[in-house]
């Protein structure tokens, strides 16, 4: 018997790739086929018995095609149903061996292949991309240890405390069961219902009726690995820890109507706008952190460390960068990965361990009972998606669509006919070994009073918003509320969220007609954390996309000019006008139309630019979906921009960069504009800077 030693297995970022290389299928120039592979002849016609006769029971090509069409469904997931997956690579910056055994965590020359899975929570697979809704944020290391899973979300707490009550938070936020409405919406009786009843939600609730729940594109949010883990060293030293994934282009988020109106545009746009941005090279970045808390500082903080409704401030507990994840390659099938892809907290690696947050310790039974259902028995690690890209070998043999063809008479251990292999590997092999924690007391079915406090971290939430994003937060509980249909539930969460900050609560009344107790207490919280609010983020430019809208006649120079510039930023530059086809400019050059506006809208652009050119000018004021194209990018608070003629169709759209009044320019942040424009490079300097900024806030509108 051959004694696999650990260190003969190694891992790179092609690693998996090689590895689904052979499960690949490409039917280009091939002959049609059963799945028997007998040649087919005739795929048009069933067989008869006559030219108007029935059909015949023989035909056994019908049945195989129509059986499999039959069955090509599986039960989609109960939660996370919508996803996107896509594959990647990680490589860790520095070696992480004072804290954690885990390998890929020690050599910086390592590159771990890894595949991501995005997803929102409450909506059906069907369902769109941009309602208001927590982000999964699902991450499978391959690592030459085995497959690491680190399952988290865009936002690092959760609605309740205990996994128990985890099938009482879905359904009700599920569509309501007698008339299955609303879908992937919380806008509904059902949830307000359950956070009102269910106050150790409070926290969550603020973060979802925040930005974080719209957020611009999958590439720029951050991901949060929810629960508190364990690092351990090999020396047996203990730390707790939190996981964070923070994306190089920064963290940016829609605003509400235009989240709607992309949903009716486009209900794939995050999916989109991530296969296009790896398509086109673009590839995504994130930094890979971790907060640390040393084991004897444990109970040093006014919050519990294990209790997931609770996030550990940056400001107190600061994020250590210690590696980079790129995703680079799209995947071939989606059924086949993102479908079938299986994720379990439970996956982890030596140096990688649980504690006692009671939600987590629920997710390490359900995940795998789940996937049981989904993928049809316990083989699904066979799927190619999910092999490890190391050797696997133990007594788990059969069941449904087993693959692995075991040979030999021994499936037990201890065994002797077989030298009793597969055998345990030591703690030096790399064996698995769960950390020794002293764990004592009575069976309880009780929550520790250190999870009582559900407020404290609700109001230091809200103290870190600027004003807009409180603004936005009203808004958010006004619609949500809005919905809901009894009086009682919208005075329950009023009288709820009065213990959080008296200024919220008074506003969500307002809104909806209800009222503040005159006796309400607010949290007393006055600290702030601004690494919670997204204003203070990373801004760029690059991978944003940019309208021009024009027509025949415009000016071509100046086209021309603002596409090379929004190129060498890294902006998507594409043409908008009437039909397909090639537009002529005043001067008789040609340039062809990306999209019209009957296949396009304002609300899938980062940007609008009116060119110039009067004649192009002229004729767009003549298309109301010009107009509407300028109206909506400025009421979403986004950089809008002309030059020369092109600032007519900007006053046409209600956008003044003169005063009526005085004749003289009007400065409107985020409004890039000049009639007489001689420095066409730096005005398209200035439109990039506007697009960098993502929104212009302080826009009266």
């Amino acid at each position: 018997m051959k004694n696999e030693n650990k260190h003969e297995r190694t891992v790179n970022e092609n690693s998996k790739n090689e590895q689904l290389e052979p499960y690949r299928s490409d039917n280009d120039g091939k002959k049609l086929t059963t799945n028997q592979g007998l040649r087919i002849s005739e795929d048009e016609h069933s067989l008869k018995a006559g030219v108007r006769g029935p059909t015949l029971m023989e035909d056994f090509h019908f049945r195989e095609k129509m059986t499999h069409f039959d069955h090509e469904r599986i039960p989609e997931r109960i939660v996370h149903a919508r996803g996107y997956g896509v594959h990647g690579y990680f490589e860790v910056y520095e070696s992480m061996t004072e804290y954690t055994k885990a390998k890929f965590l020690s050599d910086p020359a390592v590159k771990t292949p890894v595949f991501l899975r995005f997803s929102t929570v409450a909506g059906s697979r069907g369902s769109g991309d941009t309602v208001r809704d927590v982000r999964g944020f699902a991450t499978k290391f391959y690592t030459e240890e085995g497959n690491y899973d680190l399952v988290g979300n865009n936002m690092p707490v959760f609605f309740i405390q205990d996994a128990i009550k985890f099938p009482d938070l879905v359904h009700s936020f599920k569509p309501e069961p007698h008339n299955e409405m609303p879908q992937a919406s919380t806008a509904h009786d059902t949830f307000w219902d359950f956070v009102a009843n269910n106050r150790e939600s409070a926290h969550m609730v603020m973060w979802a009726m925040s930005d974080r729940a719209i957020p611009r594109s999958y590439r720029m949010m951050e991901g949060f690995g929810v629960h508190t883990y364990r690092f351990v060293n090999e020396e047996g030293k203990a730390r707790f820890v939190k996981f964070h994934w923070k994306p190089l282009l920064g963290v940016h988020s829609l605003v509400w109507e235009e989240a709607q109106k992309i949903a009716g545009n486009d209900p794939d746009f995050h999916r989109r706008d991530l296969w296009e941005a790896i398509d086109s090279g673009n590839f995504p970045e994130f930094e890979f952190g971790v907060q640390m808390i040393d084991e004897e500082d444990e109970f040093k903080f006014d919050f519990d460390v294990l209790d997931p409704t609770k996030l550990w401030p940056e400001e107190i507990v600061p994020v250590k960068i210690i590696g980079k994840m790129t995703l680079n390659n799209n995947v071939d099938n989606v059924f086949a990965e993102t479908e079938q892809v299986a994720f379990h907290p439970g996956n982890v690696v030596p140096g990688i361990d649980f504690t006692n947050d009671p939600l987590l310790q629920g997710r390490l039974f359900s995940y795998t009972d789940t996937q049981l259902l989904r993928l049809g028995g316990p083989n699904f690690h066979e799927i190619p998606i999910n092999r490890p890209v190391c050797p696997f070998h133990n007594n788990q043999y059969d069941g449904y669509h087993r693959m692995t063809i075991n040979k030999g008479p021994v499936a037990y251990r201890n065994n002797s006919l077989q030298g009793n292999y597969p055998e345990t590997s030591t703690k030096e092999e790399g064996g698995y070994e769960h950390y020794q924690e002293k764990v004592e007391g009575r069976k309880v079915r009780q929550r520790s009073v250190s999870f009582n406090d559900h407020y404290s971290q609700a109001k230091l939430f809200w103290n870190s918003m600027t004003d807009t994003e409180k603004n936005h937060i009203i808004k958010a509980f006004r619609f949500e509320l809005g919905k809901v249909k009894s009086k009682d539930v919208q005075q329950q969460v009023v009288d709820m969220f009065s213990n959080v900050d008296h200024y919220l609560a008074e506003q969500i009344a307002k809104g909806i007609g209800a009222k503040v107790q005159a006796n309400s207490k607010a949290s007393g919280v006055s600290e702030s954390s601004p690494a919670l609010s997204q204003l203070h983020t990373v801004k760029s430019p690059a991978t944003r996309k940019a309208a021009i809208l024009a027509a025949d006649g415009f000016n071509y120079e100046e086209l021309q000019s603002l596409k090379d510039s929004l190129e060498k930023a890294g902006v998507t530059a594409v043409v908008i006008s009437e039909n397909l086809g090639m537009i002529k400019s005043s001067d008789g050059q040609e340039l062809e139309v990306n999209q019209t506006f009957l296949t396009s809208d304002s609300v899938l652009f980062d940007a609008v630019y009116a060119a110039g050119g009067q004649e192009s000018a002229d004729r767009l004021k003549t298309v109301k979906e010009a107009a509407a194209f300028l109206k909506d990018a400025y009421s979403h608070y986004k950089t809008v921009g002309a030059a020369n003629e092109g600032t007519d169709l900007l006053a046409f759209a209600g956008i003044e960069i003169v005063s009526p009044e005085s004749k003289e320019p009007v400065s409107v942040p985020g409004v890039i504009a000049s009639r007489n424009a001689e420095d066409l490079a730096g005005l398209n300097k200035q439109f990039i800077e506007g697009i960098a900024q993502h929104r212009h806030w302080d826009r009266k509108i």
